[in-house]
């Protein structure tokens, strides 16, 4: 991680460890989601918030299991060049 980068997860399920709130979206410079129907829910639900945060949406599916060495690898190569 770049330094000064400041991150948080959290999920759009009602069921998610860490359920997305209004307060973490308006804290968020940069929002990722791994699908469009993600980007769509957050836009849905969160549509107030988003006034500054920029939304990238990775096209990585969201099947894979907690630390896959691949996920790790696609979000490596994906997110790591927007925080430069």
């Amino acid at each position: 991680m770049p330094p000064g980068v400041e991150t948080s997860s959290a999920g759009l399920n009602p069921d998610a460890e860490e359920p997305l709130t209004a307060e973490l979206v308006e804290w968020a410079d940069l929002i990722f989601v791994m699908e469009k129907t993600q980007r769509a829910k957050l836009s849905a639900r969160f549509r107030s918030s988003l006034k500054r945060a920029r939304v990238v949406c990775l096209d990585i599916p969201d099947s894979f299991e907690f630390m896959d060495p691949e996920l790790v690898r696609l979000l490596r190569a994906k997110v790591t060049p927007l925080l430069r």
